[in-house]
């Protein structure tokens, strides 16, 4: 049965959608150039169409959540991202997968952020939203889908019925009714915690950025053009944080999900946003000194559209397929280049104009700035964040340069670096050498009175405190790479320099103005918690058997990673390995459950218990009990041991993901944490799951019970034989058990020997963990005694790779500290902004700080 009616429901939700953002904005364009009478009338029009606007988002969000909830698979959308066995949060993570639900999240940050403007802008609303509402009308016409003449549509459509979809599918020639019984799945890459919350967050920081874009062309067409800046900041302080935060979620989804070694790979999609968060703050830090002054009030104008811009260029980028192979994250195209061109043009355009038509009129200062003044210190900064951004932004922009040449008929040779990280980290150290060293002098500057003759005097302590710490570290941490040490000074002047300021603003009790401080702080960690986690990072899975594992494996893999075989401890530096198995887990159970104690069924997801499975003495499972697991990820589940007898155990995995290459298997690891470094394990080889084993030579053991023998290096113990229950209705059946000994456990045989008339049939015990395979080959009454056959093959094994991650932790907790700051910021604007409300006659009153900023 196909459920077209919430299809319909969500189709023509996104319709009206699309025609109210077009109304609002006509209702607020209309209301600019009317009577005040008429102007009202018009104000209540546009509000209503941006109401309905608002009502029809969330229709089409609970339509298509509805969609994916219920399993409708004859949904494109629904089949291309969900599947039976995902867990309702991973549902979620469905929802944003693909383009359109990705484009939705957007539209619907947009009008949660639209409806408090229409309630806070005041007299500048009707301008403000006139943008908000001609940007919501460009971003639904994404997921619009309708065509207009042949190949030529609008948007695509998350409603698309499969058979829509893929119309040459020989299935729907035969029955154009059919529905998948299960959908394709969520890449298993994506069913990760930080995915359910890192793209909301990411793309609530790309709406916060259209906030000031609005209040910039507000400003620009209504010659009010210092007054938007008080108005902004808030906005741009919450956005940066969010932004930022939502950039270090994905860098950290990469660092415990993905194999690289790192968190930051410089891959294209990565800079797409890395670039416009500069440029952010970059504009707040100009936006600070405007406040104060008509200094770089052209500059704030031009920064705050740039940020905006560079929100669409960056939309433009990741999901126009332009990157094609350059970017594992980026989207294919599914027909919006051109829309996308579109859309980042017509801005662009609009953008231009307003600020043609305004440039001679924005106020300017001709006071000349000293370089022992805060505003000079603050334009410097600022200008070093977008010389950042734009040494990051201009070799990803590769592939649109080839295509723009292939439009005139040039072949380009043009290539993105071959080796990225290395690439941008040679630029990028110096220009995070300069914003440590400025961040620490632009404060004292800030908030000091300083003069040609004082500068000596207010840089004295703070020097000597940096110079015997960085010495103190680089004589401690043996570091002697002229360029960490040049970071690694700057980093502890910026933590000195900053600390020295902010234990002033606490002793004063000012600590709404220690914003600036604590950002500060934070950033110069995140710069030393890079130098340490990532130049001093060191593999300790070192082969030191001076054996090759195989000629056909790479030197490196050879040389620094580590081959562990089952139950076999293996020496790894300070620790002692122990390898115990592959693991699975079930949103049904709390742990890791063994491998062997699950019995495959044809369902790849579901699979019986072969014993009861318990945890901390509750038993989840009893014997024969269904299962339903994540069969798309294996856990190997490793001991480590160090000399003082502390143990603990990590589970890196390896996954099934035919939506990548290498052969669909991808290594997850698996991370130990202390305060002073991580330790990072993952998987790097493991024996090929389709290559058939190889079994050696049979031999055969004549024993009586009781008995003991030695198969492939294990003990062996014969301990009985017992009758068992016909399996298909035969005359006898007999099984002997037999224990194979491990240094901590042992494993049960019980191989079957079945008779039935004069057929015999032999069903052997196979262990391929441990590589032994046994059977019973005869029975002989009169000897009292019975012929086991043996079999074995090389045992289950893995090998690895592990490394310590000095200090990363500083990473984090500056980024956190970068967090705090921003939001104290946020908070002190919000609330000098609340307090001129109050204040009478305020609509008509330029909002200016008379405060430091902060």
């Amino acid at each position: 049965m196909i459920h077209t009616t919430v299809g319909v429901i969500g189709h023509v939700s996104v319709c009206t959608a699309f025609v109210a953002s077009l109304l609002a904005a006509y209702g607020y364009i209309q209301s600019q150039h009317r009577t005040a009478v008429e102007r009202q009338s018009w104000m209540v029009f546009a509000r209503r169409a941006f109401y309905l606007h608002s009502a029809a988002v969330l229709s089409v969000i609970i339509s298509l959540f509805y969609i994916i909830y219920n399993h409708y698979y004859e949904y494109h959308y629904a089949w291309d991202h969900s599947s039976n066995n995902l867990p309702v949060h991973f549902m979620i993570s469905c929802f944003w997968e693909g383009q359109e639900g990705s484009f939705l999240l957007w539209i619907f940050w947009h009008v949660l952020i639209g409806l408090v403007l229409m309630h806070t802008a005041k007299t500048w609303e009707a301008d403000v939203m006139t943008v908000f509402a001609l940007v919501q009308a460009f971003l639904v016409s994404m997921i619009l889908g309708v065509v207009l003449v042949g190949e030529w549509k609008i948007g695509s459509s998350p409603f698309m019925l499969l058979r829509e979809a893929r119309p040459n599918d020989p299935i729907f020639q035969i029955n154009p009714n059919f529905v998948p019984s299960d959908g394709s799945g969520l890449n298993p890459l994506l069913q990760n915690y930080w995915m359910v919350i890192h793209p909301p967050t990411l793309f609530l920081g790309f709406a916060g950025t259209l906030v000031p874009f609005a209040y910039a062309i507000a400003a620009l067409r209504t010659g009010r053009y210092k007054e938007w800046i008080a108005l902004s900041l808030p906005w741009m302080h919450a956005t940066a944080l969010v932004l930022g935060l939502g950039i270090m979620m994905g860098a950290y989804w990469a660092y415990e999900t993905l194999n690289f070694g790192g968190y930051w790979n410089w891959d294209p999609v990565e800079n797409a946003v890395y670039v416009p968060w500069l440029l952010l703050v970059a504009s707040t830090h100009v936006m600070i000194v405007v406040q104060r002054s008509n200094t770089a009030l052209k500059t704030a104008f031009v920064l705050v559209i740039a940020t905006f811009l560079s929100i669409l260029y960056a939309t433009f980028l990741t999901r126009s397929g332009i990157l094609g192979n350059a970017s594992v994250h980026s989207f294919t195209d599914l027909g919006l280049s051109g829309q996308l061109m579109v859309y980042l043009l017509a801005f662009l355009a609009i953008s231009v104009f307003y600020l043609a038509r305004a440039w001679k009129k924005i106020p300017t200062s001709q006071e000349e700035i000293s370089i022992y003044s805060r505003e000079f210190w603050i334009f410097v900064g600022a200008t070093t964040l977008c010389l950042a951004g734009f040494q990051v932004i201009v070799p990803t922009s590769i592939p649109v340069y080839n295509k723009l040449l292939e439009l005139f008929g040039i072949q380009s040779n043009l290539a993105p670096p071959a080796d990225q990280v290395a690439f941008y980290t040679k630029f990028q150290l110096w220009f995070g050498v300069a914003i440590a060293l400025l961040s620490g002098t632009g404060q004292f500057f800030f908030w000091k009175t300083i003069n040609s003759k004082t500068v000596g005097q207010a840089f004295t302590l703070p020097l000597t405190i940096t110079m015997l710490l960085a010495a103190v570290v680089m004589v401690g941490a043996k570091i002697n790479n002229w360029k960490h040490v040049i970071l690694l000074t700057a980093g502890i002047y910026s933590i000195v320099a900053n600390g020295f300021i902010l234990s002033k603003l606490i002793k004063a009790r000012t600590w709404r103005l220690s914003a600036g401080a604590v950002a500060h702080i934070g950033v110069a960690m995140m710069l030393l918690g890079i130098l340490a986690s990532a130049g001093y990072s060191k593999v300790i899975s070192l082969n030191t058997t001076g054996l090759l594992y195989n000629r056909q494996f790479s030197e490196e893999m050879n040389k620094n990673h580590l081959l562990l075989f089952l139950h076999q401890p293996q020496r790894m530096k300070d620790y002692i390995l122990t390898y115990k198995g592959t693991r699975l887990t079930s949103r049904d159970f709390p742990g890791y459950i063994d491998r062997n104690a699950l019995q495959p069924t044809g369902t790849p997801w579901l699979m019986v218990a072969k014993e009861d499975l318990t945890y901390k003495g509750k038993t989840y499972f009893t014997k024969g009990d269904t299962i339903n697991v994540y069969h798309q990820n294996t856990y190997y589940e490793i001991e480590y041991k160090k000399a003082n007898g502390r143990t603990f155990t990590l589970y890196p995995r390896i996954q099934f993901n035919e939506q990548m290459g290498s052969g669909g298997l991808v290594p997850s690891p698996d991370i130990s944490r202390w305060i002073d470094r991580d330790l990072y394990t993952h998987i790097t080889n493991i024996p090929d799951p389709e290559q058939e084993r190889k079994w050696s030579k049979p031999e055969k053991f004549v024993l009586s019970v009781g008995d003991t023998f030695i198969v492939n290096d294990y003990v062996a113990i014969f301990d009985d034989v017992r009758r068992g229950q016909p399996i298909d209705d035969e005359d006898i059946n007999v099984f002997a058990r037999i224990r194979i000994l491990d240094r901590n456990q042992y494993y049960e045989a019980k191989p079957a020997y079945l008779i039935k008339g004069q057929m015999v049939r032999k069903i052997p015990y196979v262990n391929m963990d441990i590589g032994v395979k046994l059977l019973i080959d005869e029975i002989r009454p009169q000897e009292n005694a019975f012929v086991i056959q043996a079999s074995t093959t090389q045992k289950d094994w893995i090998i690895l790779k592990a490394i310590e991650m000095p200090l990363i932790n500083l990473l984090w907790t500056g980024t956190l500290l970068v967090a705090i700051g921003f939001g104290i910021a946020a908070y002190r604007r919000y609330k000098d902004i609340n307090r001129k409300m109050r204040a009478p006659n305020l609509a008509q009153e330029p909002l200016q700080s008379t405060q430091k900023a902060g």
